[in-house]
């Protein structure tokens, strides 16, 4: 990238201004529900989530004449329209160079392996049609002179189909796609938070949501209930769920709120974790050119005494710099490059040196340390793939803040956004939850298992062990699409008529109470910190099969004092974070069930952990020799073709199995043969009884 980008495009791109809400339709309706008197609205589709995904769905939907509303929490406050890299990638087929293959792209995205093969296929094919509209509704992605995309390449990305706008692609997206459901004039209920989902065996009628501005006398906790035909679950992943987290404060997810309703959760084993910044400060990944600029990284003690640890693990400091500098497309933590002194090895060094009570920083005005006295860093003693990679981009800059200028001056602007300055002080980062692979079951349509519930973007299981880098986010869109086309072809796209039964309802309202309590429960301080305690310490990218089984008890045994004393709340304002904390209590469970189950079967490390095991046959080196202490089983290869599915069933957490779904390579479509199948809506599967997620 030139040095000199004019400031008003640095500011465009870093500094992203949302657009303002339209005022939202009054309730017409009020019912006597429980002993509350509660506003009802009906609609065809309700979702729940502003972000991309969710936007992408309600736009959608709306162009196809469903009658659909949003319901969020917080507008343009999830993940996102506040996360993201250096460069935040998206992820579609490669438009420029030799073109692509949408077989093997699919390949690609479920190759970490426990990933359904159709589901990959479909977002293979479904990335160019996502792009291209994100573009016409004006996503600024770059091109080249002649109308290419411009691209690189990410994490698990060998071919390089990434593309990004710059630090804050999502959130653009998040611009583009609201700017556009406002024009459609979609109605928009804000700072509403969704508690139930109104289900009855297989059957959803509706949800029950929480906002302060519509307490009454006769509702003193504000509840509002959504009756509706379909209901689209976009509400992202379960970021509070870790102590050790980079997504934004406040952000949930759906995961505790699907197991209430009985939804199958897939995958939630698999996650992400990786390099970032704090959430206590601004929580940012650094992934990309934070890391290509090769920084020096330490630690300080409670002394404040620095320590070069990185050269008690790497043999050279052409190897440590190397390393480092992998971390811009190998970010996320993977249990195999522990090994052979490859780059997750930095993860490693900076758990350990938290976990010793230090903290970690990277300087962009040092280059890093050497190892031995007399191995100096020089950007000509790099490994080749290094080496050409900076000398392509024309970074031979002396320090690492004029490598990153150089390469990525959005980079350097969008911490100064938050009065960081990388170019003149450390930064302090460290190793950092940031994605949830697994969620919400879901087939090729979105369709959950129970009839009308449909889940999108992060809350949808739909990744396998690991992902492409971007890959999200593009999931995200494409079934956000897909999900509108299902609803609309299945004919469920008016408001509910008729008289309404709110027994449902009541009897949810009647579950609530037995939770919220005046006095004598649990505090919500209390659970929080027992929650995300116990999941960045066993449940890590590091896990042991005894501590994740005693952390599975803990979690019980939380969930079991609940019910039995509720959840204490001062102010009715807090009814919906009583309620949010209370779903995480389930959610922690539900993980670390599925996990203990993963383990207790003899599973092995992949993807964001490393089942450490005496008896395991991979050992990490370092330097000075073996790392026993973090001696990991290797992962099974049939553990690749199976997906662990977890539900709730009669307060019971109950663990089964399946087989990856397949997709046939070799199978071609024939237009006049399959053409009938468009034409009259057979492509949807509307006939199905049960959906195979």
């Amino acid at each position: 990238m030139p040095q000199q980008i004019p400031q008003p495009i640095l500011d465009a791109l870093t500094d992203v201004e949302m657009p303002r809400l339209r005022p939202e339709p009054p309730f017409a309706e009020y019912a006597d529900i429980g002993g509350y008197r509660l506003p009802v609205y009906r609609c065809g589709t309700i979702v729940v989530g502003s972000g991309a995904a969710g936007l992408r769905a309600a736009v959608e939907l709306k162009r196809r004449d469903v009658d659909v509303v949003i319901v969020s929490q917080s507008a343009w406050g999830g993940t996102s329209a506040c996360s993201g890299s250096d460069k935040q990638t998206l992820h579609t087929a490669n438009t420029a160079d030799q073109g692509d293959n949408f077989k093997e792209m699919a390949r690609a995205i479920r190759f970490g392996g426990a990933m359904d093969e159709d589901t990959s296929y479909v977002e293979a094919v479904g990335s160019v049609r996502a792009m291209a509209s994100l573009q016409y509704l004006g996503l600024p992605l770059p091109q080249d002179a002649l109308g290419g995309t411009l691209r690189y390449q990410t994490d698990h990305d060998e071919v390089g189909r990434a593309t990004s706008c710059g630090p804050r692609t999502s959130r653009l997206m998040v611009k583009v796609l609201a700017q556009e459901a406002m024009q459609l004039e979609v109605p928009f209920f804000n700072q509403m938070t969704v508690v139930r989902i109104l289900t009855d065996d297989t059957r959803m009628s509706g949800v029950l949501a929480v906002r302060s501005k519509d307490k009454s006398d006769k509702n003193p906790h504000g509840y509002v209930l959504f009756q509706c035909a379909t209901l689209v679950l976009a509400a992202g992943g379960p970021g509070e769920l870790y102590r050790d987290s980079v997504f934004p404060n406040s952000c949930f997810g759906s995961l505790g709120l699907a197991l209430e309703a009985g939804l199958e959760l897939v995958n939630i084993t698999e996650s992400q974790f990786g390099i970032s910044t704090r959430r206590e400060g601004f929580p940012w990944n650094l992934s990309g050119t934070y890391v290509q600029a090769i920084p020096h990284i330490y630690s300080v003690d409670d002394d404040g005494e620095e320590h070069h640890f990185l050269a008690d693990y790497y043999r050279t400091t052409q190897e440590l710099a190397s390393n480092i500098f992998r971390k811009g497309y190998q970010w996320p933590f993977h249990a195999t490059r522990m090994l052979d002194f490859q780059s997750s090895l930095i993860d490693l060094a900076i758990v350990r040196e938290n976990q010793q009570g230090r903290r970690v920083f990277m300087d962009f005005n040092r280059n890093p340390l050497p190892v031995q006295e007399g191995d100096l860093f020089c950007l000509e003693r790099l490994d080749p793939d290094v080496r050409t990679y900076l000398s392509q981009a024309g970074a031979d800059h002396d320090l690492p803040i004029e490598r990153l200028r150089h390469m990525n001056p959005l980079a350097i602007e969008l911490y100064r956004r938050y009065k960081v300055d990388i170019a003149a002080e450390p930064l302090e980062f460290a190793v950092n939850n940031q994605h949830m692979n697994g969620g919400i079951a879901v087939d090729t349509w979105g369709r959950t298992n129970i009839d009308g519930i449909y889940a999108i973007g992060e809350a949808a299981g739909t990744h396998g062990v690991t992902r492409p880098g971007g890959s999200a986010l593009n999931s995200g869109q494409v079934f956000g699409t897909r999900v509108a086309e299902h609803i609309a072809a299945s004919g469920q796209t008016g408001a509910l008529q008729g008289a309404a039964d709110f027994g449902l309802a009541s009897r949810h309202l009647d579950a609530i109470a037995q939770i919220l309590k005046s006095e004598g429960g649990l505090m919500v301080r209390d659970i929080r910190k027992d929650v995300q305690a116990r999941m960045s310490d066993t449940a890590g990218i590091l896990c042991r099969s005894d501590a994740v089984s005693a952390a599975l008890k803990d979690a019980q045994k939380l969930n079991r004092t609940i019910t039995a004393h509720g959840i204490t709340f001062g102010r009715t304002g807090e009814v919906a974070r009583v309620l949010q904390w209370h779903q995480m209590v389930l959610a922690s469970q539900a993980v670390l069930a599925a996990l203990d189950f993963y383990i207790r079967q003899g599973g092995g490390s992949r993807g964001a952990r490393a089942i450490c095991d005496s008896n395991g046959t991979a050992e990490p080196m370092s330097v000075h020799g073996p790392l026993s202490e973090f001696r990991f089983r290797t992962e099974r290869e049939e553990d690749k073709t199976t997906q662990i599915l977890v539900r709730m069933v009669a307060d019971e957490i109950v663990i089964s199995t399946r087989a990856n779904r397949a997709f046939n390579e070799n199978a071609k479509a024939f237009f006049e043969h399959d053409w009938p199948a468009w034409l009259t809506g057979g492509i949807y599967d509307l006939d199905a009884t049960q959906v195979q997620s």
